[in-house]
């Protein structure tokens, strides 16, 4: 090789590899060479103009590629902006070490953003630097080194409401939304469920309710669109819930509602829901949280009540998904399996349910007494 010559490699890809060096320096030219051949053997080699990409540019491509749903994909292009963005986006990617991960994750904690939200950010990101890796922009994913911790998640165990703090809260709510509480703990419907129950959706005569669709918001508009996971059931409608539904029928018409499907500028569909707001049209969840829901719970004396000019103090264990854990809980002390459970709540996963409810189900020992106990029982008598 000349003074000031480049050293070039042709690769097995087929591309050259290449890179100048100043005169009379021909050993390190030799030892880059030994290196490109080095990491191409390993299948490690990395173009240096591919490592220039930034964290940035190449995640806002990632997240457009990902074929999830719509508001999938804007929840991810939102926490990607406001929780990863302002710390990764100008690094190039074929700088990152596990150092930078490590205070990244640290910087979340110090910020607020801690649990499963958290571990949601996380989980994002690994995701596309580990795309990166498969589209060689670098050798291995930070986020898999031995010293990297996700965020921690607080596994708390679920403590099921009592009968009697159910109806108490349900005889606090307004009347024209304590059919909810019912539909919560006696069906087991999601939040966003109930508030897109239309009238079609209630079989009176074979007792079944069809869940098939929620309410819920796609870029701060409200939209219907399936329920979570696209997960169409039907669900064992029992005879007080049947006729609480008939009653608030009566009191409150069901109204028609026409809005997107599952995107803000979605196709129109419209339906005519169970439950209305006092003006009419559809429930803000923000407004029935805040004005009703945490009103009850005040009065039933589940959580404190509210100074002047102040909110209601957050209780995120008992939102309306504890009346799906009470839903729950009264299925498995009665016997129901885990299978069927996870049926009628709508998890793809019976393994979800089991780990959720585990600790709810009667214990083996205690079957296992009564079993001895009901047959020394029928010999004695």
């Amino acid at each position: 090789m000349s003074c000031g010559d480049k050293a070039v490699d042709n690769g097995k890809d087929g591309t050259e590899k290449s890179k100048s060096f100043p005169d009379r320096q021909k050993r390190l030219a030799d030892q880059w060479l030994a290196h490109v051949e080095a990491d191409m053997a390993r299948g490690q080699y990395i173009d240096p103009r591919a490592a220039r990409i930034t964290f940035q540019q190449y995640a806002e491509r990632w997240v457009a590629s990902q074929g999830a749903d719509p508001n999938t994909r804007a929840s991810m292009e939102s926490q990607l902006r406001l929780h990863a963005f302002p710390y990764l986006s100008s690094r190039s990617l074929g700088s990152f070490q596990p150092a930078h991960i490590r205070d990244w994750v640290r910087q979340l904690q110090e910020n607020g953003v801690r649990g499963s939200y958290a571990r949601t950010i996380y989980s994002n990101v690994r995701a596309a630097l580990s795309a990166a890796v498969d589209d060689g922009h670098l050798p291995r994913n930070p986020c898999a080194a031995r010293s990297v911790r996700p965020p921690t998640v607080d596994n708390k165990r679920v403590a099921p409401w009592t009968p009697e703090r159910v109806f108490a809260v349900r005889a606090a709510m307004s009347e024209r939304f304590q059919a909810m509480v019912d539909l919560g703990t006696g069906c087991g419907l999601r939040q966003g469920e109930i508030l897109g129950v239309a009238v079609d959706a209630i079989a009176f005569t074979s007792d079944t309710l069809h869940v098939v669709q929620q309410l819920k918001l796609s870029r701060s508009k409200a939209v219907f669109a399936p329920p979570k996971g696209g997960k169409l059931r039907d669900v064992p409608l029992p005879g007080p819930v049947a006729d609480a539904l008939r009653e608030h029928m009566k009191r409150f018409p069901p109204v028609e509602v026409t809005l997107p499907w599952k995107v803000a500028d979605g196709p129109p569909v419209t339906k005519r829901l169970i439950f209305s707001g006092p003006r009419g049209g559809h429930v803000w969840r923000t407004s029935l949280n805040e004005e009703v829901r945490k009103r009850a719970l005040a009065s039933a004396g589940v959580i404190p009540g509210r100074t002047p000019g102040q909110s209601y103090a957050e209780s995120r264990e008992n939102g309306m998904h504890a009346l799906r854990h009470f839903y729950a809980s009264v299925l498995l002390d009665a016997g129901e399996n885990v299978k069927a459970l996870a049926e009628y709540l709508g998890h793809s996963d019976p393994g979800l349910t089991l780990r959720v409810y585990a600790h709810l189900m009667p214990s083996s020992q205690e079957r296992t007494r009564r079993a001895i106990a009901a047959t020394w029982g029928d010999f004695r008598t």
